[in-house]
């Protein structure tokens, strides 16, 4: 089943907004678990951890940054220059 953009964006901001901070919480108390452990392990788990909470939700986060491909190709409200419109029309 594919999410729509409007879905999907909807849902990367609720994950931004609500499950990363949830996720960091979790991380620092795995770590405060452990007892402190040397530095460049601590940094190495961070890192680690830090990468893998995004794998899950590689697809909701993909095209999330670009304009809705639903929309009317001809309707950029955000391009008043028109420099990323339809390509090929004569304006002369």
């Amino acid at each position: 089943m594919a999410l729509s953009y409007k879905t999907r964006k909807r849902l990367a901001i609720l994950i931004l907004v609500v499950g990363l901070p949830l996720y960091i919480v979790a991380a620092v108390s795995l770590v405060n678990w452990l007892d402190r452990p040397h530095i460049l392990v601590e940094l190495g788990i961070y890192v680690g951890l830090g990468f893998l909470w995004m794998l899950p939700f590689k697809k909701v986060f993909l095209g999330v940054g670009k304009g809705d491909p639903e929309k009317d190709p001809d309707d950029y409200p955000h391009d008043p220059a028109g420099k990323y419109g339809p390509q090929g029309k004569n304006k002369d």
